[in-house]
């Protein structure tokens, strides 16, 4: 069998031929594809408004900023997500105030007030791994204390939180459209979903140099466009995206079942979660067996399996936090995942066969290792 990737970007030549229709156009930065696509991504998310930005990074950089995020200000964020959440709050001079985490691996509601001080502003949750964050006592929280939430969704493009897309709960969501995303657009890209006019229209203002006519910049911003020829891409795949999760839940679906008798713990849906399984992420416990889960992902490496840990280093131990954390937090559930998780190849064009094939290997492998245990 040849190799399995753990992600694959969908293509097909109906996208190919709207890539050379927007070539042909001879207009490229912020035209008509780009309002377009900004007003169905709106309409899917359930907001009013949408803007599009170079990255994910850059949605949350300019959310926090149109929020109002300066220096001394605090954010409660989890340690277990990718770096670049917690990499715009400090670029602002703000501090991520890091939270363990729960089963679903995002923020541990239960442990949220008790971070909260004088200086926090705000709760950055993120829908990890497709995945909904538990938004109810978040909510309850951010409206006792006065603090907004800005959802990270950059991996859970149209989750649902008991029916209700994510990225239209808190202040404003931000979404990531990188090649390995539910929705990609073939590079870097991203959008910042509101309800809020006055929001969007400050990111809109800081995304274009600041600018309010070509050459009248109004405050200081970046250049962190969005361009014509993804936005096409993206305009696409989001009349997939829906056929893709229900794809992407009933490869989940089939992991778990043909996975459900091997001493491996499995994703866990919430009864308020509609997951879309950006991730199919598994735990392999490592009692007794330190480098148990290296081992596997080495054994289906050999089999022609990719696999990825996400994430090996939380946020909060990273190196670039050092000059910003002396003493970082200890967080005992993040502390203790990351050397457990693997992530399984899932993207909607896998199939059932692969599905099952890795299934077999992972057996195989718990297989080799009772027989080595035995006497």
């Amino acid at each position: 069998m040849p190799i399995i990737p753990l992600s694959k970007a969908y293509i097909d030549e109906e996208i190919k031929q709207k890539i050379m229709e927007v070539v042909d156009s001879g207009w490229y930065i912020l035209g008509e594809q780009c309002r377009l696509f900004e007003k169905e991504f709106a309409e899917f998310i359930g907001t009013s408004e949408a803007v599009l930005t170079s990255s994910g990074t850059g949605a949350i950089l300019l959310a926090l900023q149109a929020l109002g995020v300066k220096a001394g200000d605090e954010i409660l964020v989890p340690s277990h997500t990718a770096f670049p959440t917690v990499e715009p709050v400090l670029l602002l001079g703000a501090k991520p105030i890091f939270v363990d985490i729960d089963e679903t691996y995002t923020l541990d509601t239960s442990l949220l007030e008790e971070k909260i001080t004088p200086r926090t502003v705000g709760v950055l949750p993120v829908h990890l791994y497709g995945h909904p964050a538990y938004l109810d006592p978040i909510q309850r929280i951010a409206e006792k204390h006065r603090l907004f939430i800005l959802e990270d969704c950059c991996q859970a493009h149209g989750a649902r939180y008991k029916g209700k897309r994510v990225g239209s709960w808190g202040k404003a969501g931000c979404f990531s459209f990188y090649p390995s995303k539910n929705l990609t657009v073939y590079g870097d890209g991203g959008i910042v979903t509101t309800s809020d006019p006055v929001l969007a229209e400050k990111v809109r203002l800081l995304r274009d140099h600041g600018r309010i006519g070509k050459y009248q910049h109004e405050v200081l911003g970046y250049n962190l466009r969005f361009n014509e020829i993804q936005a096409a891409v993206g305009r696409a795949q989001l009349q997939k995206l829906e056929e893709f999760n229900r794809r992407r839940r009933i490869l989940a679906d089939l992991y778990a079942k043909s996975l459900s008798s091997l001493p491996v713990e499995l994703p866990r849906e919430q009864t308020w979660a509609y997951a879309v399984y950006h991730l199919y992420v598994v735990r392999i416990p490592c009692t007794g067996s330190p480098d148990r889960r290296d081992r596997l992902a080495q054994f289906l490496r050999n089999k022609g399996i990719q696999t990825g840990i996400h994430y090996p280093t939380p946020c909060h131990l990273q190196p670039a936090l050092k000059p910003f954390c002396a003493q970082p937090p200890t967080l005992p559930k993040t502390e203790k995942i990351v050397k457990e998780i693997l992530s399984l190849p899932l993207f909607p064009e896998l199939t059932e066969e692969e599905v099952l094939y890795i299934g077999r290997s992972i057996k195989e492998f718990f297989d080799h290792e009772s027989q080595a245990a035995s006497p």
